[in-house]
């Protein structure tokens, strides 16, 4: 199950997200799902087609499968897809 605290550690792929600052004043306010991911930029799914969105200089604001609210600095999100995943809570 995500929770907001092992959230970094799953797919974001499917999940709702909105966009709270981004560097590019216009993707403030997207909102929708995430289509794909990359090292760099997530791929979200708006009413206006698919926009594209840099990770870094971004605060995304997740809403998991439960209806939790997450907000996430983009550049915590920094990484390849599969190799964030495997990232092991570290003490």
């Amino acid at each position: 199950m995500i929770a907001p605290q092992t959230l970094l550690r799953h797919e974001l792929i499917g999940l709702a997200v909105s966009l709270v600052k981004a560097r590019n004043p216009t993707h403030v306010g997207i909102s929708g799902r995430i289509v794909d991911e990359t090292r760099n930029m997530l791929v979200i799914l708006s009413r206006n087609g698919e926009v594209r969105v840099e990770k870094k200089g971004s605060v995304f604001l997740f809403t998991l499968p439960d209806g939790t609210r997450a907000e996430v600095d983009g550049s915590a999100l920094v990484a390849q897809p599969e190799k964030r995943i495997s990232m092991r809570k570290t003490k």
